[in-house]
């Protein structure tokens, strides 16, 4: 499991997506910056407050990183956690580096500071959409244990380029918050297997929502990487906006009747969910190329 990246901590994913020693962390745990908030609360601090940030160079070209950190309260957001990432998209602004890299794990915002969380979350995401229009690209890179979440969810799809695992889950409600709110017979949180199939980095990638489906490897998801880098595609216009909201349209009217994802494989022709599920990353992407096309209202 030593190159496994739903396994590895955030600075082991930094430290492994990134070339070799080029990782210089920026508010290091020594300098104890935390959440004021969690000790009014009596509640454990974590020195860098769940989330890395700091400098990197990725096949040579410079780069600004962030990587949440899943051990810590399901690396949620709280105010020092949503100001690190702030700034450092601030800082990229500044530096012009060649792309800013998200890597997510959380659950979304802290629940022990949820007013400032969410505050963060509306702020890390103008930030993101300010330096989009200034040229800088971004890479969000989903693969951790805690899943990418609620504000973490809508963060990650103001990305240029999203590159996700099958362990990964991408969702705007996390499914015990879907239960909780709707009842167990709307969704079953504890069906993992349908969490997954919602969810998980497979239906994310026929969807359309990801541009890449990797292996749970982080030399998988730093190849990814490198080729989101290379292509160097910023695409924030009113154009691009337009064409997204055309299919997200399309998609309701395709699959809104669908209750569950096994329904709409079934529906754009592919193999059975039990099929899909076993296959490894790169078969299933080859296997669903042409019905991704659909899903995503390619002409």
């Amino acid at each position: 499991m030593a190159n496994s990246f739903l396994e590895a901590s955030a600075r082991e994913r930094v430290h492994g997506v990134c070339d070799a020693g080029s990782f210089q962390e920026i508010l290091k745990p020594a300098d104890r910056i935390s959440s004021p908030h969690m000790a009014l609360l009596e509640q454990p601090v974590a020195f860098d407050d769940g989330v890395v940030i700091g400098r990197a160079t990725l096949g040579g070209a410079p780069v600004l990183v962030a990587a949440q950190e899943g051990e810590f309260l399901g690396g949620a957001i709280g105010e020092v956690h949503g100001a690190k990432i702030t700034a450092l998209i601030a800082k990229a602004v500044e530096e012009k580096p060649r792309a800013v890299l998200l890597i997510f794990e959380s659950g979304g915002v802290r629940l022990h500071e949820a007013n400032a969380g969410l505050i963060a979350v509306s702020e890390i995401m103008r930030a993101v959409c300010s330096a989009r229009a200034q040229g800088i690209q971004f890479i969000g890179l989903i693969g951790g244990a805690a899943g990418c979440f609620g504000g973490t969810g809508l963060i990650a799809r103001c990305c240029d380029v999203l590159i996700m695992s099958e362990e990964g889950r991408l969702a705007m409600s996390g499914p015990e918050v879907i239960e909780t709110v709707y009842g167990v017979e709307e969704f079953d949180s504890r069906d993992r297997a349908l969490v997954w199939r919602v969810s998980g980095g497979k239906h994310r990638y026929v969807m359309g929502d990801v541009q890449a489906l990797v292996a749970d490897e982080v030399n998988a998801f730093r190849n990814a990487a490198l080729g989101a880098l290379d292509s160097g595609k910023v695409n924030f216009d009113l154009h691009n906006l337009e064409a997204e909201h055309a299919m997200l349209t399309q998609r309701l009217e395709q699959f809104g009747d669908c209750r569950d994802a096994k329904q709409i494989w079934q529906r754009l022709g592919l193999p059975s969910a039990e099929e899909l599920a076993l296959m490894p990353a790169n078969e299933f992407v080859e296997a669903t190329a042409s019905a991704r096309n659909v899903a995503r209202g390619a002409r």
